[in-house]
């Protein structure tokens, strides 16, 4: 049977009209937020194209307004899936912005609900990191560094580990101070600010960390460097993920 599904979210944040088209409709501004590497080939007839190894996923802009619109849907898959983004940018007073995204696609077959589900917890993750960029890094750019752990064979202890590793509690809140210990980089030092039972997110003064519960099975590393040198931070990332029970 499976399901069309939508997704709306809102924020105001406090950064320019111009810096949230940067953000949203540029390849380097959606690096600094989002997964992977993004590629944006501009204008009406565009594309994005969002790198993850050896994967890409490729959508056609549907929607070219700058700084006011902006929309584009990936291709129909055999199957008649689908995910497609738009974004309404509005400035308001004092410099501040209010940004609104709608997510809509379609999910294949009778078991569709456990990937929706991870859908909906991972997009409100990605629009949180979206307004917490906005919000104290905009106009600077993010360095993408993604890694993903070994395979979980038990989650309520791999995420009670990785808790533990951060220095959180079981059930971390947003405003949580994080100090955590990752050999050969720069301690990690800032707060807890987003959680949900898939991901954790740490914003410090120089980056924006997120730790997921990748659909495919393992931890996964999204993190977002802001302003400094990532040369094999990948490498000790994974030696630390390595390290966690699964």
């Amino acid at each position: 049977m499976g399901r069309h599904w939508e997704q709306r979210d809102e924020a105001t944040v406090g950064a320019s009209v111009e810096e949230v088209w940067d953000a949203i409709a540029t390849g380097p501004g959606i690096d600094s937020w989002f997964m992977g590497r993004n590629e944006v080939e501009s204008g009406p007839d565009g594309a994005v194209r969002t790198s993850m190894g050896s994967f890409t996923m490729n959508s056609a802009i549907t929607e070219w307004d700058p700084p006011h619109r902006f929309a584009h849907r990936g291709g129909d898959g055999p199957d008649g899936r689908f995910i497609a983004y738009e974004y309404l940018v509005e400035g308001r007073d004092q410099g501040s912005t209010v940004l609104r995204l709608v997510t809509n696609g379609f999910l294949p077959g009778d078991d569709w609900e456990g990937e929706f589900e991870a859908m909906k917890l991972g997009g409100a993750m990605y629009f949180a990191t979206l307004v917490a960029y906005l919000d104290h890094f905009a106009g600077r750019t993010g360095q993408p560094v993604t890694v993903s752990g070994p395979p979980v064979t038990d989650w309520p202890t791999a995420w009670a580990e990785l808790h533990r590793a951060l220095g959180l509690s079981a059930s971390p809140r947003v405003g949580d101070p994080v100090r955590a210990t990752v050999p050969g980089l720069p301690a990690v030092e800032g707060v807890v600010d987003f959680v949900n039972s898939h991901a954790v997110g740490i914003r410090t003064p120089d980056a924006l960390y997120r730790f997921i519960r990748g659909y495919f099975g393992s931890i996964v590393l999204g993190h977002h460097l802001f302003d400094r040198d990532h040369t094999d931070t990948t490498q000790a990332w994974r030696s630390w993920l390595d390290g966690l029970p699964a």
